[in-house]
């Protein structure tokens, strides 16, 4: 993917983006239901953009090689 700024923004349905600053098209969104934004007591948003900031330093280290996976098979996702 080219170098280009990034920024994260909550839409307008309360969802929350990650997208090229020069670009409406969101990259990956993030849609916390009430349940969850009750549970964080409103700091749901600053819980998205740490998630989104590993996101993007894990994508930067696949880009760079540095990431390996070496699991085979079916992945438990916590």
């Amino acid at each position: 993917m080219p170098t280009s700024f990034l920024e994260i923004v909550e839409l307008p349905d309360g969802r929350i983006a990650l997208r090229r600053a020069e670009d409406e098209e969101a990259l990956v969104t993030l849609d916390f239901s009430a349940d969850a934004k009750a549970f964080l007591q409103g700091q749901h948003i600053e819980v998205a953009k740490a998630m989104l900031n590993v996101g993007v330093q894990m994508a930067g280290r696949m880009a760079e090689g540095d990431f390996s996976n070496e699991e085979e098979g079916p992945r438990v996702l916590h």
